[in-house]
């Protein structure tokens, strides 16, 4: 009888829908939670439609092994006594509940096909699951402590992202808020952060603090953090010296081209003469008239403005704890005023639209030479920001 009702629900699911036939393949290939899914989301629509008979069968199936399964898992995993283990058997039972969790809702499920009510053996795994949490956090909490041991920097980022684990499964968990804080702080890179002026000339107060200031350059890196002004109590453990070594500044210019402009325009226009001197007329009477053209000539004189400098020098890594370099990144940075005006004599209908344009301008005082290399520092940040984010200390 039993193989018969086993054939019977074989030959139901093939001729089923797909979704079916595919809960099937899931149950053979020992995809117990995807089939268990599967079978409940397409319950869930309707537990009493013919169709879903099948289901609820194969559903019964897929429970039963699953919690089997997993109770086997569980055992061996008891007997390793590991911290992986602890991992395992926390979150195993977790799935064993969630089963039950998809399945209680739809409690009763009857099937025509068996003529009686899916059995599913719901087990209370609550004790279960608050030992196997606190067996996987003491582990946890274990590990953790072996790695801030070892006092090494990739070893205190290691641990504060244990703790950071531990603080998601439970909040305020023994010490671990103090000792997250404490495995951040060793393993950050700590940067000492100085500017030397080489170049001879002064730099403006203001760069200077614009350069130095970490806050502005959007570097978001959670292990490194940069101090212009050591603070006690702090190892650094690397060195960043913008050291610059010129800041030249152009002589302000002014240059002059003089262009001719010469077109020829339509200017009013004329009667049409005949031989005896009169007016000649169209065929209406009327008189005849055409456009008259003149030449109108301008010249216009185009005005450049320039004034141009240039910092330049390098960015110099350094390891402070083996008081050594570790790279040398060069740096520039030019920043040019520019403008242009135009004057012109003559004719204004003689000049083109582009002419007009340049006529709309006018001089402009040339900026300081403080102004320029402040301009020109701008630039320079953008170009530090850049080395510092392509360039890293590990």
């Amino acid at each position: 009888m039993k193989n018969f009702i086993i054939i019977l629900l074989v030959a139901m699911l093939f001729a089923s829908c797909n979704s079916t036939k595919r809960n099937l393949r899931l149950l053979s290939e020992g995809e117990y939670e995807q089939a268990i899914e599967l079978a409940v989301k397409k319950l869930q629509k309707d537990k009493s439609a013919g169709k879903n008979d099948a289901r609820i069968v194969l559903l019964e199936d897929a429970f039963a092994k699953a919690i089997d399964e997993d109770t086997r898992s569980i055992s061996f995993l008891k007997k390793q006594n590991t911290p992986q283990a602890t991992r395992k058997i926390f979150y195993t039972y977790q799935n064993m509940e969630y089963y039950q969790s998809m399945i209680r809702p739809l409690l009763p499920l009857h099937s025509a096909s068996l003529n009686r009510y899916a059995k599913f053996k719901m087990v209370d795994y609550s004790n279960d699951i608050i030992l196997a949490k606190n067996n996987y956090l003491n582990a946890l909490y274990n590990e953790a402590d072996i790695y801030m041991n070892r006092q090494t920097i990739d070893d205190y980022r290691t641990a504060y992202n244990i703790y950071c684990d531990i603080d998601e499964l439970q909040s305020n968990y023994k010490n671990v808020t103090q000792l997250k804080d404490d495995a951040r702080f060793y393993g950050t890179d700590f940067v000492h952060v100085q500017l030397y002026n080489r170049s001879g000339q002064l730099i403006p107060l203001r760069l200077e603090r614009d350069l130095l200031d970490f806050n502005t350059y959007g570097l978001d890196d959670f292990w490194t953090q940069y101090h212009s002004v050591k603070e006690r109590d702090i190892d650094y453990n690397f060195g960043v010296e913008f050291d610059i070594r010129e800041i030249s500044v152009a002589p302000e210019r002014m240059s002059e081209v003089e262009e001719r402009r010469s077109k020829r325009i339509k200017d009013g226009w004329e009667y049409v003469y005949d031989r005896r001197g009169n007016v000649k007329k169209d065929s209406l009477g009327n008189d005849i008239k055409i456009d008259k053209y003149i030449t109108v000539n301008a010249r216009i004189t185009f005005t450049t403005q320039t004034k141009a400098t240039i910092i330049g020098g390098d960015v110099v890594y350094k390891d402070l704890v083996k008081n050594r370099l570790l790279n040398r990144y060069p740096m520039a940075s030019e920043f040019i005023f520019e403008n242009e005006f135009a004057r012109f004599r003559g004719d204004e209908r003689a000049l083109t639209p582009e002419d007009r344009k340049f006529l709309k301008r006018d001089y402009i005082p040339f900026p300081t030479s403080e102004q320029m290399v402040f301009d020109a520092g701008e630039d320079l940040k953008l170009r530090l920001k850049d080395i510092l984010k392509n360039n890293g200390f590990r």
